[in-house]
């Protein structure tokens, strides 16, 4: 019996998705910091470009601080529709390549292409070469036996490039890569480690498999293993989404349960919108956020599998009822699907890009 041949998985990420879009869309913007995201007082940037990343604008910053950071950025309106437009195109090359597709979010995605005879790398800068002819967008890419190798490959040369992880070069790979770079290892993790002396995948190597369960419990275990490019998940192509929701940052705080009524209101509209796209899905429960002025926020959900407005608004005022008198700054109202047997469950498209 013979092993099976390694996989070949690529990883494509759109450079700076929404912003190029943006620029290629607005010419004159061309060479300018750009961001996409509110430009209100409490509005905050999905996504920067490169020349606006020059001065620390990110994703998830909040624009006041951007301007400050950077007083020319230009912050340029949401469009999703257009970002979704854009986004299928992506999809109809991948499809043209492999049926094994994951996407991950509107721009970025896992391809399974084993079945090619041309190096995966080979075939990466096919795929991108056909994004950028169908969209004239620039695409990364990350080529590996694996999705763990793949991803994090796929910011190496950003943006517009490749890099490749080949089997007998994971070791040198790993050894001096960052454990921030790992799946489940953000800032509190990434603390707890250095405390222990862990900064590098090198550094986990140094130790014992029951050492690391001793010392972190199950996700010892899991670090032990990435931390050597270690990765069995398939990409899958078929996978559901679990919720749908929609949410609304205010200018101005909502000072009381009656002005906070249509504002709701209106959301939960766009939300039964929504849900036309997804007619097939049952409806588990309902759920309505609020966020209140000192950043403290609630949840309040109960089952159903009717979206219908009498709820929300009841929990809408239960929502209030745990407010202490505090202010709200923002709404929002989902639904959580049921689970469908044989598929796994995906989050929620994220709304801010990480590039």
């Amino acid at each position: 019996m013979t092993d099976d041949p390694p996989r070949k998985i690529i990883h494509i990420d759109m450079d700076c998705f929404y912003a190029a879009i943006e620029v290629r869309d607005h010419p004159e913007l061309r060479g300018k910091p750009i961001a996409v995201g509110g430009s209100s007082g409490r509005g905050v940037l999905t996504t920067a470009n490169y020349e606006a990343r020059k001065f620390g604008c990110r994703s998830a910053m909040p624009a006041f601080k951007a301007l400050r950071q950077c007083p020319q950025l230009i912050i340029m309106p949401v469009r999703f529709d257009a970002y979704r437009a854009e986004s299928q195109k992506i999809r109809e090359v991948f499809a043209r390549f492999t049926g094994l597709i994951e996407p991950l979010s509107l721009d970025e995605a896992y391809l399974d292409v084993s079945h090619w005879r041309s190096s995966g790398a080979s075939v990466a800068e096919e795929i991108r070469a056909e994004i950028c002819e169908a969209t004239d967008l620039t695409a990364s890419a990350g080529i590996a036996t694996n999705k763990l190798l793949a991803k994090i490959a796929s910011d190496w040369n950003k943006p517009d490039g490749q890099f490749e992880v080949t089997s007998d070069g994971v070791e040198g790979f790993m050894a001096d890569l960052s454990v921030r770079k790992l799946w489940g290892v953000g800032a509190k993790t990434a603390e707890r480690l250095s405390k222990a002396g862990i900064e590098t995948c090198g550094d986990v190597q140094k130790h014992a498999l029951t050492e690391l369960h001793r010392r972190f419990g199950r996700f010892g275990i899991e670090l032990y293993h990435l931390s050597r490019g270690q990765d069995d998940r398939p990409v899958q192509p078929s996978r559901e989404r679990k919720s749908v929701s929609n949410e609304r940052t205010y200018s101005e705080d909502i000072t009381c349960f009656e002005e906070s009524v249509p504002k709701l209101q209106s959301l939960w509209e766009e939300l039964c919108e929504d849900l036309e796209k997804h007619k097939d899905r049952q409806i588990k429960s309902a759920f309505v956020k609020l966020k209140f002025n000192d950043f403290r926020h609630t949840t309040v959900e109960r089952q159903t599998a009717v979206p219908a407005w009498e709820l929300y608004e009841a929990l809408l005022e239960e929502g209030w009822q745990r407010s202490d008198a505090r202010h709200v700054r923002l709404l929002g109202a989902g639904v959580r699907f049921q689970s469908q047997e044989g598929l796994s469950e995906i989050e929620q498209l994220t709304f801010f890009e990480e590039n």
